[in-house]
């Protein structure tokens, strides 16, 4: 499949093809760290029967000794905009399973597919196109970034497409989604906000806090309208004040929300994460890639939205204006990054990259975690936490080759 148009990077092998994990057989993964929401089991086992984890072993099942490694839940994504050369915002339904693939690649089994500003008729047309995807289980659902953001915290949108939230254009994506939005991330503060949070919170979708100018008190007025998310917390926000705390300080003292955090060492200082992980803690992080076309597949120009981005070092930024232009980040990285360089314990690492993403979704019944009857989504790491097999519904995504 050719890459996003404009985009001139080299991509990188494809990962392999998802086949069955055995011939019916059921699977046994046996002898590493298994982190279990009631803790990490030292020389545990996980137990594949079909799509499923399963709470025994049958005397039939093929084991596979996996010493010496990890296993974690399949990652997942609430905010991403491609990969593998391709966007979600432009692209075909190949080019969008291309991203989604390549993610998968990376240790990311649910993905929620997310658009950048564009015309409101256009970003319909796109909901349509990927609630097919949401409909086959393909994506989680569609995250609408734009078009009704702050023009002064607009970040790498296109400003002269930006609206305020009326709540009848909100509901014009959230129809044209057929069930599948599952977040739209407003400027709270703007004309319409509040009303359109209200909105979202009576049609069961996510409303994130986000590209927003918003002070304080009208950060506390949007969360008690039902706002749950903020978007990237810290990135495309006013900073923290001291006598003007804005939203970053509403957004971390409120139990009600989940904060969204870009592990890729350029979004964040180490210090801002750490600060997140001490107020909102392990239980309302949220690791997301916010992802653009050249994730897992090089440096070069692309296009996001109609704005054109240039990638230098895996670092994207606007041509026009040098904004940082979402990110280059797949979740495996942000994942190694949390525990070798922040030093965060892994089971707060496994919390903000599965767990509580799979709650925000309504998911927590079949992903997040690895329990008996849930979808045997799982990521094999080894003792360096480099990504060595991804498992997506009893399927090797990566096969390991162990055994």
């Amino acid at each position: 499949m050719a890459a996003h148009p404009g985009a001139r990077g080299t991509a990188r092998p494809a990962p392999t093809h998802p086949h069955p994990a055995t011939t019916g057989t059921p699977l046994v993964l046996s002898g590493a760290d298994v982190v279990l929401p009631t803790g990490t089991v030292k020389n545990g086992q996980v137990v594949i029967k079909g799509t499923r984890i399963s709470g025994t072993a049958p005397e039939n099942a093929q084991v596979i000794d996996v010493t010496n490694h990890w296993l974690v839940p399949g990652f997942v994504d609430l905010h991403n905009h491609g990969g593998g050369g391709a966007s979600f915002t432009s692209g075909t339904i190949e080019d969008v399973l291309k991203g989604i693939r390549t993610h998968q690649g990376h240790g990311t089994t649910t993905l929620v597919a997310s658009t950048v500003t564009g015309d409101m008729d256009f970003l319909a047309q796109r909901a349509g196109l990927l609630s097919e995807l949401a409909e086959q289980g393909d994506i989680a659902g569609i995250h609408f970034e734009g078009p009704f953001i702050s023009p002064c915290r607009k970040g790498a949108h296109a400003e002269n497409l930006l609206r305020d939230p009326d709540p009848a254009e909100v509901r014009k994506l959230i129809d044209a989604a057929r069930g599948q939005a599952r977040m739209v991330t407003l400027a709270t503060e703007l004309p319409g906000g509040i009303d359109s949070v209200r909105l979202l919170a009576e049609h069961g979708v996510i409303a994130a806090i986000g590209h927003t100018d918003a002070t304080y008190e009208q950060t506390v007025e949007a969360i008690d309208a039902g706002a749950t998310v903020a978007t990237h917390l810290f990135n495309a926000m006013p900073p923290l004040g001291h006598r003007d705390p804005g939203p970053i300080a509403a957004l971390l003292e409120d139990e009600r929300i989940t904060v969204e955090l870009i592990n890729d060492g350029t979004h964040l200082h180490p210090a801002s994460l750490q600060l997140a992980f001490h107020h909102a803690a392990a239980h309302r992080v949220a690791f997301i890639t916010d992802a653009m076309d050249a994730a897992g597949f090089g440096d070069g120009r692309y296009l996001l939205g109609p704005l054109e981005v240039e990638v230098s070092e895996g670092v994207a930024r606007l041509v026009e204006g040098g904004s940082i232009a979402g990110s280059t980040l797949t979740l495996d990285r942000a994942f190694k990054r949390a525990v070798t360089v922040d030093r965060l314990p892994v089971e707060d690492v496994v919390a903000a990259i599965s767990a509580n993403p799979a709650r925000l979704l309504g998911m927590s019944d079949r992903i997040g975690s690895l329990e008996p009857g849930k979808d045997a989504d799982l990521v094999l790491l080894d003792h360096q936490f480099d990504l060595k097999g991804v498992m997506r519904r009893g399927e090797w995504v990566v096969d390991p080759q162990l055994g």
